[in-house]
């Protein structure tokens, strides 16, 4: 019975749009009435047919018209009996069913829960069919809408001393300095809602950019030139999944550690976030998870989340055995046969208008890697993170973690474990690393077009354990112990869709076998979003 209320919904809705198909049937009258004038020397008899034509073309029209009328008063007797049931708080109650309805009773059952869910699912649809037609449709295979989003990103970049990579540099290494441009910063994302599983919403979303780089190379960016055979250039970045209740969330996605919920703001830091590989835990990784919020006032609530997840391996890796299979060789983690854990609890406060709110969580993360020599080495880490907003839009934010096996989450001074090959007997041996760091940022929103922003990351692999380990010319992440960047940003808005930024950047790196090495970089952002 309830079906059938909501199926007068729709031939309610459809009625609206026949009533305005009616207007083209009033401008074919008026063209006939010309053609009658024009028409005048015509025999009488054939006047006399288009007349009764145009009569019963009126009737009709006047019939659609009241047929109209009379739907619309019926749902506008049934939606005040709905809102009638809603402010009694009853969970089943009756509706009248109009006199022509076909239904053999007088009244039906309504779940109200149930009915209102089912409007709202439907208004959602129909929004979204009605805002398609004032621009180009994107039609999935789903029939369910897909929103193409992105971040059209211009750098300029001047590096006074070498790095690793010039256009996004997250390492100092000696050398001469750089000067140079780049828009394979740029992001292209799509968003998708699906439908309503087991009383849950369905959501997707994918982005991707232009950052890649061939699997075979060590260092990001070695290829020379855009139209380089070897470049890769289109890359996967983030990936979501899920379904989402009132108060939970079961999902997978492509993303950074739960345990590192924040990153730093910077517009020039886009392809390796800001203060990568310097306190910030970046690194995308597959995962799945649930999170569960617990009410606890009106305005906060306890977080909990806990996740599997697959860690990929540092940039610096074990040497492949000899013999070993061809191909792409599984990592570490994969190795162990055994899925990485982490979990987060975190406390939820009251929202900004900008939707931030302040936050502090503690988070453990445990997964076993097997190395190529068949060494077992456990990756673990203890964090803490934290935002907080102060008066005079001014927000903290930050993070930091201490523990062993790093490098896949993004730090250990670029690796998961240090190793020393003998040059006697040609075997290898390894010992995971300690780690130990953090970031923070300070945010200042000055207005509604203009923020500034200050951040700090250090990354520190204990040099005691390294220096044990270290090799002189050995290969460029074996001997780095610690990397810390100084940053610092303004980024203008004079519009929604556009935003410009001029950043300064200080990169300091200490290897344990030679004096510390540091850039200075100055870099200049334009973006379009879409």
């Amino acid at each position: 019975m309830r079906m059938n209320r909501f199926g007068r919904n729709q031939r309610f809705r459809v009625s609206l749009y026949s009533k305005w198909r009616t207007y083209p049937i009033l401008f074919i009258i008026l063209g006939a009435c010309a053609d009658i004038l024009i028409a005048q020397n015509m025999n009488q008899g054939g006047l006399s047919e288009r007349i009764q034509k145009l009569t019963d073309a009126i009737a009709t029209t006047e019939a659609q018209l009241e047929q109209s009328q009379r739907q619309i008063v019926e749902m506008q007797k049934q939606l005040k009996a709905l809102q009638q049931q809603i402010a009694e708080g009853t969970s089943n109650q009756t509706v009248p069913v109009s006199p022509g309805s076909t239904s053999s009773s007088t009244t039906q059952p309504v779940d109200t829960s149930s009915a209102l869910q089912d409007i709202r699912d439907r208004q959602a649809m129909q929004e979204a069919q009605i805002a398609t037609q004032e621009q180009t449709k994107v039609e999935s295979a789903s029939k369910y809408p897909v929103k193409i989003t992105g971040l059209l990103l211009f750098n300029g970049f001047v590096n006074t001393q070498a790095v690793d990579m010039p256009a996004t540099p997250t390492l100092a290494i000696s050398g001469p300095g750089s000067t140079g441009a780049a828009v394979k910063q740029t992001v292209l994302g799509f968003d998708a809602r699906g439908p309503h599983l087991l009383g849950a919403s369905s959501y997707a979303d994918l982005r991707v950019d232009f950052d890649g780089v061939p699997q075979s190379s060590l260092t990001p960016g070695t290829y020379s030139g855009t139209y380089s055979p070897s470049a890769t250039l289109l890359r996967l970045r983030t990936a979501h999944a899920g379904l989402q209740w009132d108060h939970t969330e079961a999902y997978f996605s492509l993303d950074r550690s739960i345990l590192n919920p924040d990153t730093p703001t910077s517009l020039t830091a886009v392809a390796f976030p800001a203060l990568a590989w310097s306190g910030n835990l970046w690194t995308w990784n597959p995962q799945a998870g649930v999170t569960q919020e617990i009410p606890v006032s009106p305005s906060s609530s306890l977080q909990l989340q806990a996740a599997l997840i697959d860690v990929g391996d540092a940039l610096l890796s074990l040497p492949t055995t000899a013999g070993a299979t061809p191909g792409v060789s599984p990592s570490g983690a994969e190795q162990s046969r055994w899925p990485g854990v982490e979990a987060h609890v975190a406390i939820l406060g009251p929202k900004s208008n900008d939707g931030n709110g302040d936050h502090f969580g503690l988070g453990g993360y445990f997964a076993p890697h097997l190395t190529t020599m068949g060494r077992r080495i456990d990756a673990w880490a203890g964090t803490a993170d934290a935002r907080l907003l102060f008066p005079a839009r001014m927000e903290l934010t930050g993070s930091f973690y201490r523990g062993q096996s790093l490098g896949g989450l993004g730090a250990g001074a670029f690796k998961d474990f240090t190793y020393y090959q003998d040059p006697d007997t040609g075997n290898y041996y390894a010992h995971p690393l300690d780690d130990i760091g953090g970031w923070a940022q300070l945010k200042e929103k000055i207005n509604q077009l203009v923020e500034l922003n200050g951040a700090f990351g250090i990354d520190n692999a204990f040099a005691g354990e390294l220096r044990r380990y270290s090799v002189a010319g050995g290969p460029l992440y074996q001997n780095f112990s610690r990397n810390r960047t100084y940053t610092g940003n303004v980024i203008f808005s004079p519009s929604a869709y556009l935003q410009l930024s001029l950043e300064y950047r200080h990169l300091e790196s200490s290897p344990v076998l030679s004096p510390s090495t540091a850039s200075n970089v100055i870099g200049l952002g334009a973006g379009l979003k879409f």
